[in-house]
């Protein structure tokens, strides 16, 4: 059976943002350096604005999942207007990406793509405007147009980028956990049916070669008795050997179905015809034929003691069809409590709908016997 494994990577924690605290850190340490050697518009305030800038970008590191998000808003509009005023005051350093980067978080860590929008758009007019305010105050040769400012805003679309493909890694993850999940409960379940069906089959025969033992007692015969317990005996070793080649089974892609039916079939010395191209049965299906088989040869033994039984396993290109028959009874069915424990009809022809097959079960076509058919598509 396909496993399914959750991937072990959490969004959020790549290569890159391992890297970008130190980034940050080596951008504040070269705009210091720059603000020592460079020509800057109000060096005091521009010091200043890069210490409050550089906190609020360094809060971006943190979750701000647990922030209202008009608290978001806020945040990211304080760290843009905030960049947009140090872009003009230190155009000749490297301070004016600090406004692309305030852009870029603003789309990468705000939930509303409208809001990183506006957010982005503000900072764009604020540079603009701080750009041309600065200029006709003390103006510095940088190359630096007041209309290039509004160019602040593009960015905020690689950060969108980033927070859809990030959506999608963590939309991704929680439906492979709840594929995981949802393979795993199948997987229980359908152990949990395999080995009740096991048992189930195994204890029913254990229960009747139990009565019978206590019948025979009962007549003085301890000879027939005490071969009734050994037989009750052996098919409670059988049973344990079988459970545990069911689980090891399930494990598989395949089950060799016509060669199970064949060795249950030379066990029960019933006749065993093979009809079709045979082609590899799934697992489950075929499980559910082998339990069928095996409930239709008990009933048969149970309610038809003496009867001749027969089976029949069908292959189509489509279909794989299985029909367990017996006649008449050769004696009257020995009274005694049921043995219970088995799947039961109706406990069959739900394995088999499960399966999108169909389960019929009835009197022979003179009346005599009993016939259960089924079938199981591809």
């Amino acid at each position: 059976m396909e496993q399914v494994r959750t991937p072990r990577t959490r969004p959020g924690r790549s290569a890159e943002d391992l890297l970008r605290p130190f980034v940050l850190a080596a951008l504040v340490v070269i705009t210091s350096v720059q603000f020592a050697t460079r020509q800057v518009v109000s060096p005091a305030l521009a010091a200043t604005l890069l210490a409050v800038v550089v906190l609020l970008l360094a809060a971006a590191f943190l979750p701000w999942t647990r922030i209202p998000v008009a608290g978001q808003v806020a945040l990211a509009l304080t760290t843009s207007i905030l960049s947009a005023i140090l872009l003009p005051l230190a155009q000749s350093t490297i301070a004016p990406g600090f406004a692309f980067i305030a852009s870029v978080v603003a789309g990468e860590k705000l939930a509303s793509r409208r809001a990183a929008a506006v957010v982005a758009a503000v900072g764009a007019v604020t540079t603009a405007v701080a750009v041309w305010l600065v200029e006709d105050i003390d103006p510095v040769d940088s190359g630096w147009p007041w209309w290039l400012g509004l160019a602040v805003a593009a960015p905020v679309y690689l950060g969108i980028s980033r927070q859809n493909h990030r959506d999608a890694v963590r939309n991704a993850e929680r439906a492979y956990r709840s594929e995981a999940r949802e393979v795993a409960l199948l997987e229980r379940g359908r152990i949990a049916r395999e080995i009740h069906d096991v048992l189930g089959h195994s204890l029913s025969g254990i229960s009747l070669q139990l009565d019978l033992a206590d019948a025979l007692h009962g007549k003085g015969r301890d000879g027939e008795a005490n071969l009734a317990v050994r037989r009750a005996r052996a098919l409670a070793v059988d049973s344990i050997a079988e459970t545990r080649h069911a689980i090891e089974a399930l494990r598989e892609d395949s089950l060799p179905l016509s060669r199970t039916l064949e060795l249950m079939a030379l066990g029960d010395s019933v006749p065993l015809a093979v009809t079709g191209e045979q082609w590899p049965v799934p697992t489950e299906i075929a499980h559910a034929v082998i339990r069928a088989a095996q409930e239709a040869l008990v009933n048969a033994a149970k309610h038809a003691p003496g009867a001749d039984r027969s089976m029949t396993l069908r292959y189509t290109p489509g279909t794989v069809g299985l029909t367990v028959a017996n006649g008449p009874a050769a004696r009257e069915p020995r009274p005694g409590p049921a043995a219970g424990g088995g799947m039961g009809l109706v406990g069959m022809r739900e394995r088999i709908a499960l399966l999108g097959g169909t389960l019929k079960a009835g009197p022979g076509a003179d009346g005599a016997g009993w016939i259960v058919e089924l079938e199981i598509p591809k």
